[in-house]
């Protein structure tokens, strides 16, 4: 969620080189004789587990829609734009929250905004040919120069510094570890790279590519890596010998950046696919940077929400369906009026998780899919935070149980001085995800600010002197993880429409909670759809 599968050999050995919602609650804390403002928003988890009890009244208003889709993250936004584009105009969005968007939603504050969720888009694949369109629509691919290479806007690319590493009580440049490493540590990273390499680039006997983004471009067909899909990923290093701290950290850091949890957990299958899935085949100039924007993916969802315009009902709870033999019914609960809705649809598209639709159907299960919760704190800070040290979008801190921050002007081309806005990021890498979503959501603010206070003064050990105030935003179910026989358990199953009139996408069907599944399983299902 944080930031993304972007290393390589190449960027290794070079870095080598360099280095030998809903409810806010508000809480004034005094320290040092001033005043600290803390915070606390939530998606709108109270609505949702109304699911449960299904305590609605009855519906007093009907709909007639062509298309209806069922919520209003990437994945439906996707598909309302793949309607529009392919003439297809008779659709209604629905969603539970007062926001479109899902994780990748967005705050603002008067200094600036600040991602709520997902924060930045890699350069995609060549082959991604989709994505590469919708950034050309957005005005982001700006066209080819003489040699063919895209031309980007650089406004909307990562600035230097891109990211840093707070590692034996210093920042150095890039992610990797390299400041008094071990030769053995540097040769193992240099032996996991070029395997990684050679994973990035390995096909089947049919020409696909083993680990491609989309998934579901990717190949399953060779017994070994369907045994990679079965495996941990710490099983899969530990049969390769792969034993140094510094690279275990860096891989589990990468699993639970772009996962939610570390190696412990996460599949074989995944944890090479962070490294392998991207190509970095699109731009010989640009390939090291990420698009990233103060307010983070809420831009691309800016771009996206223009093709749900007439057509979006907010704060929107669906709660039941029903299959009739010409159409669908559909009961969505009106929040703000109290009352509940029916529509009525040839065709109805649930761009929702599982956990979700098992609730809405009986015959549904979600048992096979892991949701990690996450914590995100935007922290307000005085101007002077920092002194006169860089910050870097990307910041990290080695050994850290958090994922670090990233500094949110930095993507503000007004360069405006004045305070300073961080986001920091936690996911909670355990085998109980149901356990730590329960303790997240009964924490309190003094509890979440020493939690999250605690990990960034080892590396900002004043950081406290310079607060002015600090957002704590809970997602409950923030990712799927991809933990062993994801792939090959139920997603293929729950993929299935049901009689050719109820479809599925997200990104848990896909295994991976990235940007370019959600917007790929929107297009999937809405052509299977018309």
């Amino acid at each position: 969620m944080k930031s993304g599968g972007k290393y390589n050999r190449k960027d290794f050995l070079k870095t080598i080189f360099l280095g030998s919602l809903i409810l806010p609650f508000l809480q004034y804390c005094k320290k040092k004789g001033k005043s600290l403002l803390l915070k606390i928003t939530e998606t709108n988890h109270i609505l949702g587990h109304q699911l449960w009890a299904k305590d609605f009244p009855k519906p007093t208003e009907e709909i007639h829609i062509k298309y209806l889709i069922v919520g209003g993250g990437i994945s439906g936004l996707s598909a309302c734009r793949f309607l529009r584009q392919n003439d297809n105009d008779d659709y209604l969005l629905l969603e539970m929250e007062n926001y479109l968007g899902g994780n990748s939603s967005n705050g603002e504050n008067k200094f600036s905004k600040f991602p709520l969720g997902a924060h930045y888009l890699p350069l995609p694949n060549k082959e991604n040919t989709e994505i590469i369109d919708f950034l050309k629509e957005c005005g982001i691919y700006l066209g080819d120069d003489e040699n063919g290479d895209p031309v980007l806007d650089e406004y909307q690319l990562t600035f230097p510094q891109q990211e840093r590493l707070f590692y034996k009580n210093s920042w150095q440049n890039d992610i990797v570890p390299q400041k008094g490493i071990s030769a053995e540590a540097q040769k193992e990273f240099e032996r996991f790279f070029k395997m990684m390499d050679g994973f990035r680039e390995k096909k089947d006997s049919h020409g696909k590519y083993v680990f491609a983004i989309p998934v579901e471009d990717s190949s399953f067909e060779e017994p070994e890596f369907i045994q990679l899909e079965k495996m941990l990923f710490k099983s899969f290093l530990a049969v390769e010998n792969f034993k140094s701290e510094e690279l275990l950290w860096l891989l589990d850091y990468s699993c639970r950046d772009d996962y939610g949890l570390g190696i412990d957990y996460v599949s074989a299958w995944a944890g090479i696919h962070y490294f392998a899935g991207r190509k970095n085949n699109w731009s010989k100039k640009y390939k090291d940077q990420v698009f990233t924007w103060p307010e983070g993916n809420a831009r691309l969802v800016k771009y996206l929400s223009k093709y749900t315009d007439g057509k979006y009902l907010s704060n929107h709870l669906v709660f039941d369906i029903r299959l009739n033999q010409n159409n669908v019914e559909v009961l969505s609960f009106d929040n703000v009026h109290k009352k509940t809705k029916k529509v009525i649809a040839e065709k109805v598209l649930l761009a929702t998780p599982q956990f979700v639709n098992e609730r809405i159907f009986k015959n549904r299960t979600a048992k096979l899919f892991n949701y990690v919760p996450w914590l995100l704190a935007t922290v307000t800070l005085k101007n002077e935070f920092g002194g006169d040290e860089e910050l870097a979008w990307d910041n990290v801190i080695y050994g850290s149980e958090g994922l670090g921050y990233i500094y949110d002007q930095h993507q503000n081309v007004n360069q405006i001085m004045g305070e300073k806005v961080i986001t920091y990021y936690r996911s909670f890498s355990t085998d109980d995800c149901r356990k730590a979503r329960r303790k997240l959501f009964s924490m309190k603010e003094s509890e979440l600010k020493s939690l999250v206070l605690d990990d960034l003064k080892k590396a900002h050990p004043l950081i406290e002197d310079f607060i002015i105030e600090i957002q704590f935003h809970k997602i409950g179910h923030a990712m799927i993880a991809p933990v062993p026989n994801h792939m090959s358990g139920k997603t293929a199953e729950a993929k299935q429409p049901i009689d050719e009139k109820i479809f599925f996408a997200h990104t848990d069907l896909s295994g991976i909670s990235i940007f370019e599944e959600a917007f790929y399983q929107g297009i999937r299902t809405a052509k299977q759809m018309i």
